[in-house]
């Protein structure tokens, strides 16, 4: 039988954008509490990020975050998916139950809660359908994002293809086709301020892996990255050889312990057999 060949490895989107929008809003992260998957209820109905306001009355600065009050339920399509008419109204029916998923009656205020769309390409059939079958009129309030009004729940659409680079930076980069070796350039510096930070880590780790190619482009980027990861890989090393030697010395003292019984058996076996011959 033909033996299948092995699929790559898919790249992991969610746990990058969970750590993106984090650094995006980092300068005003104290208020705010980030929970990622989100469960709605005993079944698994997820929010893909809930953001909540430690104190309701602060207002954010951040250009992806102004639209923020107290509840605030974000959607993210990787960017080999697209947002489509069904995507809106499960995350709108989410939000609603949300709101309603509560010990007591009207505890969160329907006006306390936004929609925050993030995708990579404008979804032009969802624009459509929310203009001429719901009423909403759709706004762009600056570089890749708009403001979707008419409904009782703010609502935002991020299109990270068109962010801005320096208002953006992280959320902008969050895709498979980044364009310019510039950009990876940037990058690459920014994590350099920022390389004990995990949340970094994650998004640099995925930005790189899907853009292998543009970071390969310019030797220097690549020695640069290397070197910026030369603790972490360094780290690593030295973890992998202690667990190699505790994992030899684990095998040498059951190998011992194998011999030494196999050992014990063959003089018992010669044992009994002096004994059977004077019988």
């Amino acid at each position: 039988m033909e033996e299948r060949k092995q699929q790559p490895h898919a790249l992991q989107w969610h746990p990058a954008f969970y750590a993106g929008i984090q650094i995006e809003l980092e300068a005003e992260a104290d208020p705010l509490l980030f929970e990622n998957e989100h469960q709605l209820g005993t079944k698994p109905k997820e929010i893909d990020v809930l953001i909540v306001k430690k104190e309701r009355d602060i207002s954010i600065r951040k250009n992806i975050g102004r639209i923020f009050r107290a509840h605030n339920i974000v959607e993210y399509k990787s960017p080999k998916d697209y947002l489509s008419v069904d995507d809106f109204y499960k995350v709108y029916g989410y939000t609603c139950f949300y709101k309603a998923d509560t010990a007591q009656a009207d505890s969160i205020a329907i006006h306390d809660i936004t929609i925050t769309f993030v995708c990579h390409r404008y979804p032009r059939s969802l624009m459509r359908h929310l203009t001429e079958e719901r009423g909403y009129e759709i706004h762009r309030e600056e570089d890749g994002i708009y403001y979707i009004t008419g409904d009782n729940i703010p609502i935002q659409l991020i299109l990270t293809k068109e962010l801005s680079k320096e208002q953006n930076l992280w959320l902008k980069s969050l895709t498979d086709e980044l364009e310019e070796t510039e950009t990876a350039k940037h990058l690459i510096e920014q994590y350099g301020k920022h390389k004990g930070n995990n949340l970094y880590k994650s998004v640099m780790d995925l930005i790189v892996r899907a853009n292998k190619d543009k970071f390969k482009e310019a030797k220097i980027m690549c020695e640069a990255l290397e070197e910026l990861m030369e603790d972490e890989l360094e780290a690593k090393r030295t973890q992998g050889l202690a667990e190699g030697l505790a994992l030899g010395e684990a095998k040498g003292l059951a190998l011992g312990e194998a011999l030494g019984k196999a050992e014990s058996i063959v003089v018992l076996l010669k044992d009994l057999g002096d004994v059977s011959e004077k019988l």
